[in-house]
């Protein structure tokens, strides 16, 4: 078991990484609420897995608890399946004294975020994080959104939760795609933040060796984003370095439809699509994108897509939460471990949508 606080000045809480974790979770809730109603948020597919043994752990204990599912999939997270949980919410009485709990991955994760930052000007919740992209990235530092037809997370809030809970057992349960694709954002930690991580992940033969290097994988992801969120928890500064991918990244998820790219895939494919026209520009070092490209493709994680539309990649892009009037500030790796933001006008980003040998 391990512990790591995350000490945000206005609301410090801790992560918790064990295994076995989810088995026993009602006393991790009891240490943290009062008995109360609880609205569990998940989608149908970890519900299906989970759902109920949580349900009858936490009322055994003493709380109320009910679940709200949704279908699984990242086209779910919009505004009008937020809608239909503010209804359930009212519906079920809930008050400011009651919790929300999201059991899930990366999209169960943003959507109950949101929901309980926004449902009555907020109330309280915790993160019980299931897929490995939540558990290395998405359920640690208060970001909360919805997607829109014309960006994703384009409306959001920054939420802390009261706690979160990483069971890295629950990770067997995913196929082998959704597994694979949280190794984008372990990745991006080690080559922004963590060379030491950088350097295990190039002793890994491959996905198989996912599972069994979990925990060491998981708390090191951890630390790196415990770290930039604590120096900068609204994304003024240096928490930008996590969006290292993430710009292009964004646009391929949006133009290539909600759920055809998953996150991570598509973090490989931004990783290395900025990677090789900063290289080009002399911003990164000779070779570098190639030691990207081939660390993704050793986990199997795609390095490009098609069809690969430019002008519709650029309109995606120009929605970025970066932008800052007509710049937006992207994140380049000018050595493994050290991230820099570079600024560019928005137009100059064109140049870094150029499939490469165009």
């Amino acid at each position: 078991m391990m512990k790591i606080h995350v000490n945000m000045p206005q609301k410090p809480y801790d992560i918790l990484i064990k295994r076995g974790g989810l088995e026993k979770a009602s006393a991790w809730v009891s240490s943290l609420w009062q008995a109360q109603k609880i609205l569990v948020i998940s989608d149908d597919r970890v519900a299906g897995f989970y759902a109920d043994r949580l349900l009858t752990d936490l009322n055994t204990a003493g709380f109320k608890a009910s679940l709200f599912s949704f279908p699984a999939g990242e086209a779910s997270k919009t505004l009008a399946t937020a809608e239909k949980i503010w209804h359930h919410c009212a519906e079920l009485g809930l008050t400011r004294s009651d919790g929300i709990i999201a059991l899930g991955g990366g999209v169960v994760g943003d959507l109950a975020g949101f929901v309980a930052s926004t449902y009555l000007r907020g109330i309280h919740f915790l993160q019980i994080a299931t897929s490995l992209t939540a558990q290395v990235d998405s359920s640690v530092g208060g970001k909360t959104a919805v997607n829109t037809a014309i960006a994703k997370n384009m409306i959001g809030t920054f939420a802390q939760p009261d706690g979160v809970l990483i069971d890295p057992d629950l990770l067997k349960s995913l196929d082998s795609r959704c597994l694979i694709e949280g190794m984008g954002e372990v990745i991006k930690c080690g080559l922004i933040a963590d060379k030491e991580l950088w350097d295990f992940i190039q002793t890994m033969s491959g996905p198989e060796t996912i599972l069994e290097n979990a925990e060491y994988l998981i708390s090191r992801a951890v630390e790196v984003k415990r770290k930039l969120v604590v120096e900068d928890e609204l994304d003024h500064g240096s928490r930008l370095y996590l969006n290292f991918g993430h710009t292009i990244g964004h646009a391929v998820e949006t133009t290539a439809g909600y759920g055809h790219i998953m996150h991570g895939e598509a973090v490989a494919i931004g990783m290395v699509q900025i990677s090789q026209h900063a290289e080009k520009q002399g911003l990164m070092p000779a070779g570098f994108t190639e030691k990207i490209k081939a660390t993704c493709e050793k986990f199997g994680l795609p390095t490009s897509f098609e069809p690969w539309n430019e002008e519709e990649l650029y309109a995606a892009l120009s929605h970025d939460k970066k932008t800052r009037g007509d710049s937006i500030k992207t994140v380049i790796v000018p050595e493994i471990g050290q991230a820099k933001i570079h600024e560019l006008k928005i137009q100059e980003m064109k140049s870094f949508l150029k499939k490469e040998g165009e």
